[in-house]
């Protein structure tokens, strides 16, 4: 009977030191950080890299387009959905996602730190700053931002409770920061600029020599040139986007109804 004692209490106190061990592995796997290949896709960061400076060095690859932005101070990475660029032109980059050690499968390159954003700016395009509506940052030639085809303004009516262009203009200082509707055409439509759709508004009324004829509206509604639309939205004067970008007049966010 003591030998068979004996030897359970054995047997027992090889389990209890087995189970010991493995809790010990157990806590020291979780203490020590997995080594591992870096991911396709690391997580992202916090966001950041909102610069301008001249592009160094541009590619494209799998509908993105990378550009190396060289600042005066250092060069980063950004990339965007295809855009044109050329080495050369200014440009702005808004604030993006920051991926490291960043791994493009389809440039076969590897980047240590390279921003995602939603647009980069080329302001050396006229067709971008154009569409933009944006002033060109001070001793750039301004760019015409005129309808790039004529539409047909002669049938557009005021809407009712609401202002024409050339009003708008007229009492902007003492319209700011209130909302304001109007019935225009859209002379210009420029999408996903900044995460945003641009038109520019035109209904027949105001100067074009003084640039009081043409208003900027940003909305997340898609149109076309050519349609008459009623609008609905905040209006903000000297509106400052950084880097030198800036409006005199224009309306954010706005509601755009089809008609």
């Amino acid at each position: 009977m003591a030998s068979i004692l004996e030897e359970y209490v054995v047997k027992k106190g090889l389990v209890i030191t087995l189970s010991l061990a493995a809790l010990a592995l157990v806590a020291c796997s979780q203490d020590q950080p997995t080594q591992s290949a870096t991911p396709a896709t690391p997580p992202a960061a916090e966001s950041g890299g909102g610069t301008s400076g001249t592009v160094v060095e541009t590619m494209n690859a799998a509908g993105y387009t990378y550009v190396l932005v060289d600042n005066d101070s250092e060069k980063i990475w950004a990339a965007a959905p295809a855009f044109t660029v050329a080495v050369g032109d200014s440009v702005v980059v808004p604030d993006g996602m920051p991926m490291h050690n960043y791994h493009s499968k389809t440039l076969n390159r590897d980047f240590p730190l390279v921003y995602f954003v939603d647009s980069v700016l080329n302001a050396s395009a006229p067709e971008i700053s154009a569409a933009s509506g944006m002033a060109m940052p001070a001793g750039h030639p301004q760019t015409n931002t005129t309808a790039p085809v004529d539409v047909d303004l002669s049938n557009v009516q005021k809407a009712e409770g609401g202002l024409t262009v050339a009003e708008i203009f007229a009492g902007k200082t003492e319209l700011s920061g209130q909302n304001v509707t109007l019935r225009a055409k859209i002379v210009k439509f420029s999408p996903k600029i900044m995460g945003k759709n641009w038109l520019h508004v035109q209904d027949g009324s105001g100067d074009a020599e003084a640039d009081t004829h043409d208003l900027t509206v940003t909305t997340n509604v898609t149109a076309q040139v050519g349609d008459t639309v009623l609008i609905s939205g905040l209006l903000t004067l000297d509106k400052d986007f950084g880097y030198g970008y800036q409006y005199n007049l224009i309306m954010e966010d706005a509601q755009v109804t089809v008609e």
